[in-house]
């Protein structure tokens, strides 16, 4: 399946950098992280490190805790050369009126951006809250889809449990991170992070944010997330606002060639 137009023109418009075939990972890179984090990227099928990805998702999504489910379906492209991420979501208001969102993270920026009808602009925010978050998103995306991407771009890691760790990344001057909680096949089941913030009614409210994987399948030799959920933990409730499932990945997807073959591995 192919992106749609609107995403293609802009990920191919962003001007970001086009990586080559990726360095293999080696017992020497291994040998200094935690062992917890060598069962993870090993039980990942993690040869490389990979510079991008791109993936379509589908599912439903949410705009408050009494708000009713809406049909959605998303496309991203995420680099690790320059640490950047493109989101793309569309969502079916009340299953007939369509609205576009973008989550964006350049240089250092984070900004989301909601338009109605493609004309009507229903949320717009950024600032220092929304340049954390989103690169804590990338962080998720990362830790989910493309591990190797965590390697290219030297990420920190430390041991939290027998069956955790948390990872953190730096970018732009400004450092998130996340503990990661595995299965018994050592791949991730939960990501948990306090460096993003909740748009609720008195404002942006930093809460605890976690993606729960739903499972796993195997691709080509290496596991594959089939989907997750998106949940906020506040302080009267846990709002569980998206629910995904994955349908295609790509990883080392050139930016001006998004939609196209590429290779699987990373």
């Amino acid at each position: 399946m192919q992106p749609p137009r609107a995403f293609r023109t802009r990920v191919a418009s962003a001007g970001l950098p086009v990586g080559t075939t990726t360095a293999p990972v080696t017992d020497d890179d291994l040998a200094v992280l935690p062992p917890v984090v060598v069962r993870y990227l090993r039980a990942m099928g993690v040869v490389g490190r990979a510079w991008s990805f791109q993936a379509h998702w589908s599912g439903r999504f949410r705009l408050g805790p009494d708000k009713p489910w809406m049909p959605c379906d998303a496309w991203q492209y995420n680099s690790a050369l320059e640490i950047a991420r493109l989101f793309r979501m569309r969502l079916l208001v009340g299953r007939v009126v369509p609205m576009w969102g973008w989550d964006t993270y350049r240089n250092g920026t984070g900004r989301m951006l909601g338009k109605a009808l493609g004309l009507v602009t229903v949320a717009d925010g950024s600032g220092p809250e929304f340049d954390t978050g989103e690169l804590t998103t990338w962080l998720n995306d990362a830790v989910l889809l493309a591990p190797g991407m965590l390697l290219s771009i030297k990420a920190t890691w430390e041991a939290t449990g027998e069956d955790s760790f948390r990872v953190s990344v730096t970018d732009a001057g400004r450092t998130v991170s996340a503990e990661v909680f595995l299965d018994d096949d050592d791949r991730p089941r939960d990501f948990r992070s306090e460096d993003r913030y909740a748009d609720l009614p008195g404002g942006l409210v930093r809460a605890l944010w976690s993606t729960p994987v739903t499972g796993w399948t195997v691709v080509d030799g290496r596991p594959r997330i089939t989907g997750g959920a998106a949940v906020w933990h506040l302080p009267d409730c846990e709002f569980r606002y998206g629910e995904l499932a994955l349908t295609d990945l790509a990883l080392d997807v050139a930016p001006n060639s998004a939609g196209g073959a590429v290779h699987p591995d990373g």
